[in-house]
């Protein structure tokens, strides 16, 4: 048996993201790397909206990835460094939509490890070789060549170690077709390491280092290596040979710096920053990740700061030597993980934290008002150049594909009364951070509701004839007429469409070419193009129970249990077959399969009986009505559906037999499409009423909808079935389809309305709605009586609002006591403006601050509608960590809400002031917090929980239990641990059940027990 980590849901962080044309066409695609997951994502280039190719679980950990193409290929390939020890190549096959293994070459251990390689990647510009690096020590090189069939060719690894080194960047150098050279980011450790002083630390060096492959000898030289003043991060490859000067970009702090082999001068570019910007001057500036555009006549980089600015990077050359570089502030987005230029104009957004993004360049910005700065002009050492940071105005948001990155937080519950848990997750970082409520189900854009004079019983949509693209009428029933609807700029009753209005209908739909087929009780309308009418009526008192129609076939259950069958002929006519079929009971339901492409008719129709069978009768000329095979139900059959689902071009599709009963089951069987024999049954239980099936398209497929309680979708997506519950209202009829505005959707019937809804979002397995919070959540409870949550919110780094308006009147009163006496007034006037400005932290970020100050806010709200009840900031540099809802044993009516904060906390080396315990009185309501008091502790508390009428709070490494007091709390025993605690639970009694139980030893920790035991005889309570 082996556990597999397959979760609910797909991870929504892109931790790396390559482009390039992976499927061999024009077009580019987008590789991202989730985790564990492996994606191919396709930006449509006319509407811009990015859709999932395939998603592979590798069941690993995906630490790198790679796109390449080998000299005059016509397709890029994928590697992948992973934590598996091995490099993989892997190709994009378009007709099955899957990844195929071209090599999978094994060189170290499993596991993330220092020393294995596949932490880094890089390769050669032209294709010829691939640097796959690890963290310390380990590099190697593969070669990459074609056999005689033009196949991929890997060769055996080439080493590049180098002992006592530490990498941070590698990137393959253009060096034409010369021999291929990596440039690498590392440091030399070795004195360090043997120096017990610490000196040698503080002077040790970052080196450029390039490798060479030297082709004709088949091996790897160490061939230059150059100390570097500043250190670096990051490296951007140049285009070189007949596209640009070749050479590196080195991204260090604050600077970006230009290097190449050879008579090539440094180029040295401060990075600029915002003006008039809120962070701690002393703060430096690092490039997180950067873009290439090349095309035949020139290249440009995107590089983006910490601060999630975007600049535009240009090179001016003389001949083949870089005189001079340009920077200038191109767009402002959130920070990235890594960004994707791509061909058709588009940008992608790997985001680190948070939502990801595509946008449309629609300007290279080198016509507007912004100041381009170079590296020509002079300043002086550590001065650097300031611009203004600004709305996006060359890029315009095109998608956003939605990320729960980081979850820090989480309760599930049903706290909208939904009668279905929701999942509640407190998401993201600093200003982009949210509360995400997640429901089980796809997500349902409502296009259109209309009101009806009635409540209707069924809708179906027609066309006008079979190559219409878009439907042209939407007919709906009610229990003693039909209405027809038509479908243009507006949706209009129509009076001539031939359809009988005084009459309830059966079922309608388009027939042959260019008819229309109504079916009533009383008999059936055949309505041709040119609107003559044909009518077939019930024989004698017998109506019509039930029906089934495809394009070219109808089938009608008479009452009493007879079937006729009718059939279209090469004239368009309808003709109704010689004998009937007459059934041992009465006829519940009836389902027709599709006619299959190049044949005259469906060979199958099943007709489910009031005996709780489901028989399969034969359509074929040679046996026609026939029972070929039977299925016993365990309850009633409400609706049946023969539905071609699955597969592809290569594997083909099967045919599948939907019943849904009307215990609210629904059941799936195998249809075998030359014998009709039924396999391979599987069960879902949908919900408390009975199931409908309705046909619909999804993505150009074939799809089912299944309405019960709740309306479910069945469907084909990335070779699987998925069957989802809708986030929608119940429903009680649905068709599928189809308009200008709306290419896929499905028209319903709800209560007394119509609607017109889309399903987009297919594949996801939640739907999302979002509550924006303005600080990092930390730790979310819940008040269980009023369903209201009590969030921590805390930011490192970070100003308080209080904070940010006095630092921003100290800058204000700056300017104008340096400005000179003939320019007071501009400069007045420059303050003024400044304190008006409020540029949106969502948008720009928030202000960095001094390294350990921090911000925190304590919130109460309701998370079903995000309606913010109360927020209770603390003040600059208290950081709140944990919070729980304790009920004291001298107030048993009364709920507190106890926060932990530290005081002036470092990380690195630790360092504390202290730590606070605030006590706020929760309303019976659970709708405000009034704080009582603030009790004062000599170390951070980082974890909180009621425990036995008392509070059980970790105090650094000191666990002690507090009592309440009228002007702090009491202190009532103490004892200390190891190690600092960071959490707390306590048994419920269920736990304690099972422990009663058993012989194993109680799970509690034991400092938890010592605690109690000297809880009676303590002799550190102190008292009021």
């Amino acid at each position: 048996m082996h556990l597999y980590n397959l979760t609910l849901q797909k991870p929504t962080a892109i931790n790396q993201a390559v482009h390039g044309s992976f499927a061999g066409t024009r077009q580019q695609e987008i590789c991202v790397g989730r985790g564990k997951v492996l994606e191919l994502l396709r930006p449509d280039p006319n509407t811009g909206k990015v859709h999932t190719l395939v998603s592979h679980e590798v069941f690993g950990i995906i630490r790198s990835l790679l796109a390449f193409r080998l000299t005059g290929g016509t397709k890029d390939y994928i590697v992948v460094g992973s934590d598996a020890g091995r490099i993989v190549v892997l190709e994009y096959n378009p007709t099955k939509n899957c990844f195929e293994r071209v090599h999978q070459e094994t060189f170290g251990k499993t596991g993330c490890r220092r020393v294995i390689p596949g932490q880094y990647l890089a390769v050669d510009p032209k294709g010829r070789a691939i640097l796959i690096g690890a963290s310390e020590k380990q590099k190697l090189v593969y070669i990459m060549n074609r056999d005689a069939a033009a196949n991929l060719t890997i060769s055996s690894p080439l080493e590049a170690h180098k002992g006592y080194s530490i990498c941070f960047s590698v990137v393959g150098i253009d060096v034409g077709f010369e021999n291929p050279t990596f440039a690498c980011l590392e440091v030399d450790y070795e004195d360090v390491d043997n120096d017990p002083t610490g000196e040698a630390m503080k002077k040790v060096q970052q080196t450029l280092t390039f490798y060479e492959l030297d082709l004709g000898l088949n091996h790897v030289v160490r061939k230059y290596a150059e100390p570097l003043d500043e250190m670096g991060n990051n490296l951007i490859s140049v285009p070189g040979g007949q596209d640009g000067p070749s050479g590196v970009i080195v991204c260090c702090e604050n600077y970006l710096i230009y290097k190449n082999l050879g008579d090539q001068p440094d180029i040295r570019c401060p990075i600029p920053r915002r003006r008039n910007d809120l962070d701690d001057p002393e703060r430096g500036m690092l490039i997180v990740c950067s873009a290439t555009h090349k095309t035949k006549s020139m290249f440009f980089f995107l590089v983006q700061s910490e601060q999630g600015d975007i600049f535009k990077i240009t090179l001016e050359t003389d001949e083949d030597i870089v005189t001079e570089m340009k920077i200038k502030y191109f767009d402002t987005v959130p920070p990235a993980n890594a960004m994707c230029i791509l061909k058709t104009g588009f940008l992608f957004i790997a985001s680190e934290f948070g939502n990801h993004y595509l946008y449309q360049i629609a300007r290279l910005g080198d016509d507007d008002d912004e100041p381009e700065f170079s590296s020509r002009m002079p300043l002086e050492e550590g001065e650097t150049f300031f611009f203004a940071p600004r709305p996006l105005q060359n890029l315009s948001l095109v998608d956003e594909l939605e990320s729960l990155a980081p979850v820090l937080a989480s309760h599930v519950g049903d706290l909208a009364n939904e009668d279905a848990p929701q999942i509640y997750a407190a998401c993201g970082r600093g200003p982009r951070s949210s509360v995400k409520v997640l429901r089980h189900g796809l997500e349902v854009t409502e296009m259109a509701v209309s009101e009806l004079p009635g409540n209707p019983n069924a809708v179906w949509t027609v066309r006008r004839s079979v190559d219409d693209e878009y439907d042209a009428h939407i007919v709906v029933s009610f229990v003693n007429a039909t209405l027809v609807l038509s479908i243009g700029e507006t949706v209009e009753e129509v009076t001539d469409s031939g359809f009988l209005g005084t009459t309830p209908t059966l079922a309608c739909s388009l027939i042959g070419d260019d008819a229309l087929l109504q079916i009533y009780p009383d008999g059936i309308r055949h309505i041709r193009s040119d609107r003559r009418v044909n009518e077939w009526k019930a024989p004698g008192k017998r109506s019509i129970v039930k029906c089934a129609i495809n394009q070219r076939q109808v089938a009608i259950a008479l009452s009493g249990g007879e079937i006729v069958y009718f059939e279209l002929d090469a004239t368009g006519q309808l003709n109704e077959y010689t004998e009937r079929k007459e059934l041992s009971s009465e006829v519940v339901c009836m389902g027709l399969s599709e006619v299959p492409q190049g044949e005259l008719r469906a060979r199958f129709l099943a007709v489910g009986l009031a005996d709780r069978t489901v028989r399969i009768i034969s359509l074929d000329p040679q046996d026609c009505l026939a029972p070929l095979s039977m299925q016993a139900l365990p309850a009633d059959s409400e609706s049946l559906a023969i539905v071609e689902m699955g597969g592809d071009e290569t594997t083909g599709s099967a045919l599948f037999l939907n019943i849904g009963l009307q215990n609210g089951v629904l059941l799936r069987t195998v249809l075998d499409h030359l014998t009709g024999d039924l396999s391979d049954t599987r069960t879902r239980y949908l919900g408390t009423r009975p199931v409908k099936l309705f046909k619909v398209k999804m993505q150009g497929k074939n799809a089912l909808l299944a309405t019960s309680s709740r309306a479910w979708l069945l469907y084909f997506y990335q070779n699987r079935f998925h069957l989802t519950p809708l986030s929608y209202d119940t429903l009680e009829y649905a068709a599928g389809f189809a308009s200008e505005q709306c290419p896929e959707g499905v028209v319903a019937i709800a209560a007394n309305t119509l609607r017109i809804l889309a399903l987009e979002k297919l594949g996801a397995v939640f739907n999302q709605m979002t509550h924006p919070l303005t600080r990092t959540p930390r730790r979310m409870i819940v008040h269980q009586q009023s369903g209201n949550v009590i969030l921590i919110e805390t930011d490192h780094n970070a100003y308080t609002d209080e904070t940010k308006q006095q630092r921003r009147q100290q800058m204000a009163e700056e300017m104008v006591e340096l400005a000179g006496e003939d320019e007071q007034e501009l400069a007045a006037e420059m303050a003024a403006q400044f304190l008006q400005e409020n540029l949106s932290e969502k948008e720009f970020n928030a202000p960095r601050a001094a390294y350990g100050m921090w911000a925190s806010v304590v919130r109460l709200m309701n998370p079903v509608n995000g309606n913010k009840l109360q927020d209770f900031p603390l003040p600059q540099n208290e950081a709140a960590f944990c919070v729980a809802i304790v009920t004291f044993a001298n107030q048993p009516d009364a709920q507190f809400v106890l926060v932990g904060a530290s005081n002036r906390l470092k990380l690195r080396p630790r360092q504390c002031s202290g730590g606070y315990v605030y006590t706020f009185l929760l309303s019976t309501q659970g709708d405000h917090m009034d704080l009582i008091h603030k009790t004062a502790v000599d170390e951070a508390v980082n974890a909180i929980v009621g425990f036995r009428g008392m509070a059980l709070i970790g105090v650094g490494r000191l666990l002690r239990i507090y009592d309440l007091g009228k002007r702090k709390l009491l202190r009532k025993c103490e004892n200390k641990v190891k190690t600092p605690l960071l959490r707390l639970y306590t048994l419920s009694t269920f736990e304690k059940i099972l422990i009663a139980r058993s012989n194993t030893p109680s799970p509690l920790p034991h400092h938890v027990l010592t605690a109690q035991r000297q809880r009676c005889s303590c002799n550190k309570s102190q008292s009021e």
